[in-house]
């Protein structure tokens, strides 16, 4: 039995002063929270002096396409039409099983580094990243990626029974039904992406009305918006995770809510393809239920989580008012209402929970002064804060550090040049 005890750490909830407590994990939760550990507490278990350090919960990336790691930058400044069908998509189909296992092994590294320990991944060749989330320590919701447009049939039979068999799924690492888009996929096989959902208790991840012009096309084929045809076929449920819903209209807010479907939010990549305002203010409004992502490094261009729950604050009371989403909602946001999208035990810190947490340096100089914890970790931290990071109650960086992380870098850079040259 494995025991860690956090000792003299600085916590906070919303609405209470920081205060200093000691923080007990056996195994991988979360087992006491209390003023001061007794004997019996310590006994047998590493004991970590934190009395510089404040524990606050760990992010968990709603949507990503980790291995998309490799095309930092190689497309910058455009719409998002363009960028996928012009560049995204030619340089995909270069990728092998080891260059996606090359970019993804990047890509958790830095989800570590920047305190992200959970992430939900639509993309291609998912062995290769289930492996490497395997043997990096992380969790992750895996997405059988589904886009019958963009794969031979062939393939898409291959897709369905590796959901069938609930193919490589552990403790840490799960699978779920991801068709990519309604523009990538035909009727038959998006209904089908819905039964197995349901039959084999899948969650459901799609992008979902990201763009106008994916609003304006689905209209002129099938004479509905995306939601409206996922609801036709069987899809609008509490299982439904949909990506981005930049372009909802109050009609499919209403239904999303009623559902009790999540809208995973990417401020950064909306804003950066140009795609639109996230509805942030709208959907609260509407009772949706709200998690963050942080979308694929081609169009981010990082997987800093913490900026994206930042962004997403700020966007709220620009299309809000200043007391919309307080720091404490958009912590939330960015951790255990992904967590609970995904059905992950987590996400936040209590007694029970699944033990993942960050250890933050409260002697950088952007936790200085600290008169509200959560408001510095929202509004003025960045990931130099984070000195250690924990995942299922084990370290997976300590001092700034994780293992072969040189190596990662090198053998990234190596693989993004190769390719680049193709």
């Amino acid at each position: 039995m494995g025991k860690i005890l956090l000792k003299s750490v600085t916590m906070q909830t919303m609405g209470v002063a920081p205060s200093v407590k000691d923080v007990l994990i056996v195994d991988n939760r979360f087992s006491k929270i209390c003023d001061k550990a007794t004997p019996a507490d310590m006994e047998n278990a590493e004991v970590v002096d934190c009395k510089n350090f404040a524990l606050l919960p760990a992010f968990y990336n709603g949507h990503n396409h980790a291995a998309m790691s490799l095309l930092r930058g190689y497309a910058d400044d455009m719409d998002l039409n363009t960028w996928l069908t012009q560049y995204i998509w030619p340089f995909e189909a270069k990728l092998g099983d080891k260059d996606v296992e090359i970019g993804s092994r990047l890509a958790v590294l830095e989800m570590i580094k920047s305190g992200t320990v959970f992430f939900a991944d639509m993309y291609w060749r998912r062995e290769q990243t289930m492996k490497v989330v395997e043997e990096m320590g992380v969790r992750a919701t895996i997405g059988v990626t589904i886009a019958d447009m963009l794969t031979p049939p062939d393939r898409v039979e291959e897709n369905f029974k590796f959901l069938e068999n609930h193919t490589m799924e552990s403790e840490r690492v799960k699978l779920a039904v991801m068709p990519h888009a309604v523009y990538t996929n035909e009727v038959p096989t998006l209904k089908r992406c819905f039964e197995i959902a349901q039959k084999e208790n899948y969650k459901l991840h799609i992008h979902l009305s990201e763009t106008a012009v994916e609003v304006e096309n689905c209209i002129k084929k099938y004479d509905c918006n995306p939601l409206e045809l996922v609801e036709r076929l069987g899809g609008l449920n509490d299982s439904l995770i949909g990506a981005h819903c930049v372009h909802f209209t109050k009609s499919d807010r209403q239904k999303f809510a009623s559902a009790g479907a999540t809208a995973v939010m990417n401020p950064c990549s909306n804003l950066k393809l140009c795609s639109g305002i996230p509805q942030i203010t709208e959907m609260l409004c509407d009772g949706v239920k709200i998690a963050l992502g942080t979308d694929g490094c081609s169009s981010n261009n990082n997987l800093d989580m913490r900026e994206e729950m930042k962004y997403a604050a700020l966007l709220a009371k620009v299309t809000g008012s200043a007391d919309t989403l307080p720091a404490g909602e958009a912590l939330k946001m960015a951790t255990v209402n992904v967590a609970n999208a995904y059905g992950v035990d987590g996400g936040e810190i209590a007694v029970g929970k699944l033990a993942d947490c960050l250890l933050v340096d409260m002697n950088n100089e952007r936790m200085v002064p600290c008169h509200d914890l959560i408001s510095n970790w929202v509004y003025a931290a960045d990931s130099s804060c984070i000195d250690s990071v924990i995942c299922n109650g084990k370290f997976v960086m300590r001092g700034r550090h994780v293992d072969g992380e040189d190596e990662i870098l090198k053998e990234a850079s190596a693989c993004a040049k190769r390719l680049a040259a193709v």
